[in-house]
């Protein structure tokens, strides 16, 4: 039997709908994945100079406390200022919102795959619990943490742009990443803390500032790549072009 077609449904060829030209998909999937591999990364504590006393001239380098998603993070951020800068609040929201529930998802999927029955096979259901096992309580600290920090991040780039234009690229990535990456920084380590064995206040303040001036300094030194990143969409996602050029 033959199914008859609509107008809308013409058997020549097969359909397809079309994929976005423009880097916002890339981008976001750049987002996502940065902040599910730092939130497993950061399950594992590190310290710098902890073992041994490291005297610089007449100073003494104190320990350096923090986790292993140390290099990761602040790349999350810098996609985070790319989106906000080139494509507003909005499409950003829908990013971190994205970003959200992947995070959630890969939490749910680690409990599942923990709680399986083990094959008799399978030696390393300790490690696995060891290494995943935390990652919940991780991804709560980590949820809040980047929820509220993404969210003022580029709130305050969004603001300043309002007022700056175009100029002065520099006060909105330095501003916006100031007020973004302390409050997700205090959030973050307030609820992880505990998770990666930090257990007295003296390594909580040192967690916290470590952390918030590691991410800042960090987005600080590469801007001139942010910069150039920028740059480059700018010029080539048309709808942009358009909003410059009515």
């Amino acid at each position: 039997m033959t199914v008859p077609q609509t107008p809308d449904e013409p058997d020549t060829v097969a359909q397809f709908a079309h994929v976005s030209r423009g880097y916002y998909p890339t981008i976001v999937a750049l987002f996502v994945a940065t902040l599910i591999i730092s939130n497993v990364s950061a399950s594992k504590g590190v310290a710098f100079f902890g073992d041994s006393e490291v005297f610089l001239g007449p100073l003494q380098i104190l320990p350096i406390n923090t986790d292993g998603a140390f290099f990761l993070f602040p790349l999350a951020y810098i996609l985070g200022d790319v989106l906000s800068e080139v494509y507003g609040f909005k499409a950003t929201r829908r990013a971190i919102y994205l970003g959200f529930g992947s995070i959630t998802l890969a939490a749910l999927c680690f409990w599942i795959t923990i709680e399986l029955p083990a094959a008799s096979f399978y030696e390393n259901q300790q490690s696995l619990e060891t290494v995943v096992g935390v990652v919940p309580r991780l991804v709560v600290a980590g949820l809040a943490g980047y929820f509220v920090g993404q969210m003022l991040n580029s709130l305050v780039l969004v603001a300043i742009k309002e007022r700056t234009k175009e100029k002065h690229l520099w006060a909105r990535l330095i501003g916006s990443t100031i007020v973004g990456e302390f409050f997700d920084t205090l959030i973050f380590c307030s609820i992880a803390a505990g998770v990666i064995g930090i257990s007295t206040w003296a390594d909580f303040i040192n967690y916290v500032i470590v952390g918030f001036l590691w991410k800042t300094i960090a987005e600080i030194i590469v801007m001139p790549i942010t910069y150039r990143v920028i740059a480059y969409i700018k010029k080539r996602e048309p709808s942009y072009q358009e909003s410059l050029n009515p």
